[in-house]
C-alpha cells in the first residue's frame, strides 16, 4: 500500500505515483522491460493507467550464501521473481518540475549471481539529499538466467542486456523525475563496477550515458573464460523456458562447482560474455575501449585489501587469521598479492588505455575500511561510506555499532566525492586518507 502521502509523475512510460517519504520521494519498483526466461528484453509497454511505484523491486532468482548472511541484512521480506526487471528511482522531495539533476544509475554487485537493486544497503537517502542528485537503482538477471549461455539456444548476456534497456528507459523518462538524461553517471560495486565497465562497449550503449564510476570491479578475472563458459554450459545441460525454477538453481550450483576447477576465474563463474551481444569478441575489446574513450569520463579503483573478505572463507585461513603474529604475514604474502591480480592491476591498465585514447580517467585506492579505527580496506568497504545508511550498516561486520558517528563522517566526505564526478567528471580527494588518486 502507498504511504499516506504520494506524487505523481507525468513520463512518457505512463503516469507513475511515488511515495513520498520524507525529504526523499521514492518511485519503487517501476518495470522497465519484459522478457521470458532465456529471451532478450523487450520495452515496457506505455501504460494509460497510474503505476503504483510503491513496492520494492523483487529479487531475481539465486542461492543462499551463508557467508553473505552473516555480512549483511537478510534479503528474506523481498519477493523473488525471474521477471525482475524493475528499477527505484529516488529524487529529492522537493524536487522542482524543470529541474534537471545529475542522474546516477547503481548497479549491485553480487558476483552476478547474489542481490537485488532495493535491499537496504543500497538505499540512497543520503546520496541524495546531500548531494541533489537523482538516484535509480536496477534490478536484472542473474546466475544461470542471466549470465551463462551458448548463444544458440540460450543468449549470453541477458542480465547486461538488461541493463541496457533500463538505461534506454532511464533516457526517455528521466527528465519527469527532475533528472537530466544528458548528465547520467553508472555506477557500480564488484560485478555491478564489472557490468559498469562492459556497458561502455556494449552494442547501443552510445549516448546513454556521460561518466562511469568502477568500483572494485574483478576486471583480473573477465579474461580467458570462453572454456570455462562452454563447461559451464555443458554442466547446466537443456533448461527450457517450462523447467522448474528450482531444477534450475540446482543446475547452476552444479556448474559453479563446475568453475571451480578453472583456477581464480572459478571464483566468479557467472559473468559476461564476450563473443556474443551486446559485447565484442575478447581480442577486439581493448580497441572498443579505447574507441568510447574521449565520450566518456571514468572514475576506477579498488581497496587495498579486497580479497581480506574472503579469508573466513577458507578454514586454514580462517584459523590462521585468528593469531596475531599471523595476520600480517596474511595480509603481505596472500591477501595483497591477490587483490593486486584481481582488482588492483586492471584498474591502472583501464585508466592509462582511456587516458592514451583521449579519454578523462580518475583512478582512486581505498586506503581504510569503514571504522573508525583505521582497518584493511577490504571489499565492500566502501558501500557503508555511499549507500545504505544506520539502518542498514550499523551494528554488521562492516560497521560496529560505536564507530557509526565516524563513518557518518567520512561518509559525507565520500559522497561528495563521487557526486561532484557525476556532475562535472572532476574529482577533489578528501581532507582525510580514505582516498588517494591519480588523474589524468
Amino acid at each position: 500500500m502507498l504511504h499516506a502521502a504520494s506524487r505523481m509523475f507525468a513520463t512518457p512510460a505512463g503516469p507513475i505515483e511515488a511515495v513520498v517519504d520524507g525529504d526523499v520521494t521514492r518511485a519503487l519498483g517501476i518495470p522497465y522491460a519484459q522478457a521470458a526466461r532465456f529471451a532478450p528484453p523487450v520495452p515496457q509497454p506505455v501504460s494509460a493507467e497510474p503505476f503504483r511505484a510503491d513496492t520494492p523491486a523483487p529479487v531475481p532468482p539465486q542461492p543462499r550464501a551463508q557467508f553473505v548472511d552473516q555480512l549483511l541484512p537478510s534479503m528474506d521480506h523481498l519477493q523473488v521473481d525471474e521477471h525482475c526487471q524493475r528499477l527505484t528511482i529516488t529524487v529529492p522531495s522537493d524536487v522542482a518540475p524543470g529541474e534537471r539533476l545529475p542522474v546516477m544509475v547503481w548497479i549491485h554487485g553480487g558476483s552476478y549471481v547474489l542481490g537485488g537493486g532495493d535491499l537496504p544497503i543500497h538505499d540512497a537517502r543520503d546520496l541524495v539529499t546531500e548531494q541533489r542528485v537523482v538516484v535509480v537503482a536496477v534490478t536484472y538477471r542473474l546466475g544461470v538466467l542471466g549470465f551463462l549461455g551458448d548463444g544458440e539456444t540460450v543468449p549470453a548476456n541477458l542480465g547486461l542486456l538488461d541493463l541496457l534497456e533500463a538505461l534506454r528507459w532511464v533516457q526517455r523518462n528521466i527528465a519527469a523525475f527532475g533528472g537530466d538524461p544528458e548528465t547520467v553517471t553508472v555506477f557500480g560495486q564488484s560485478a555491478g563496477g564489472d557490468a559498469a565497465a562492459h556497458l561502455m562497449i556494449s552494442e547501443g550503449a552510445r549516448g546513454l550515458f556521460r561518466r562511469v564510476i568502477v568500483q572494485s570491479a574483478p576486471l583480473g578475472l573477465s579474461r580467458g573464460r570462453a572454456r570455462m563458459n562452454r563447461a559451464m554450459v555443458r554442466a547446466v545441460g537443456a533448461v527450457t523456458a517450462d523447467t522448474p525454477l528450482d531444477d534450475v538453481l540446482e543446475r547452476q550450483a552444479r556448474a559453479t562447482s563446475v568453475g571451480a576447477r578453472y583456477g581464480l576465474a572459478g571464483g566468479m563463474p557467472f559473468g559476461t560474455q564476450y563473443g556474443f551481444a551486446p559485447l565484442p569478441a575478447e581480442r577486439d575489446t581493448d580497441r572498443a575501449w579505447r574507441s568510447v574513450a574521449p565520450d566518456i569520463d571514468v572514475l576506477i579503483g579498488s581497496g587495498a585489501d579486497e580479497t581480506a573478505m574472503y579469508v573466513p572463507l577458507v578454514p586454514g585461513l580462517r584459523a590462521a587469521a585468528r593469531w596475531r603474529l599471523v595476520r600480517p604475514l596474511l595480509r603481505w604474502l596472500l591477501v595483497r598479492p591477490l587483490s593486486e591480480v584481481i582488482y588492483g592491476r586492471d584498474v591502472r591498465r583501464f585508466a592509462a588505455r582511456h587516458r592514451a585514447a583521449g579519454g578523462r580517467a580518475t583512478a582512486y585506492r581505498l586506503l581504510r575500511g569503514a571504522t573508525a579505527a583505521p582497518t584493511g580496506a577490504v571489499h565492500m568497504s566502501d558501500l557503508p561510506l555511499l549507500l545504505g545508511g544506520r539502518e542498514a550498516w550499523a551494528g554488521s561486520r562492516f560497521v560496529p555499532e560505536r564507530d557509526w558517528p565516524e563513518v557518518e563522517r567520512r561518509g559525507r566526505a565520500f559522497r561528495a566525492v563521487w557526486a561532484e564526478f557525476a556532475r562535472t567528471g572532476e574529482v577533489t580527494a578528501p581532507d582525510d586518507e580514505t582516498l588517494v588518486f591519480a588523474r589524468g
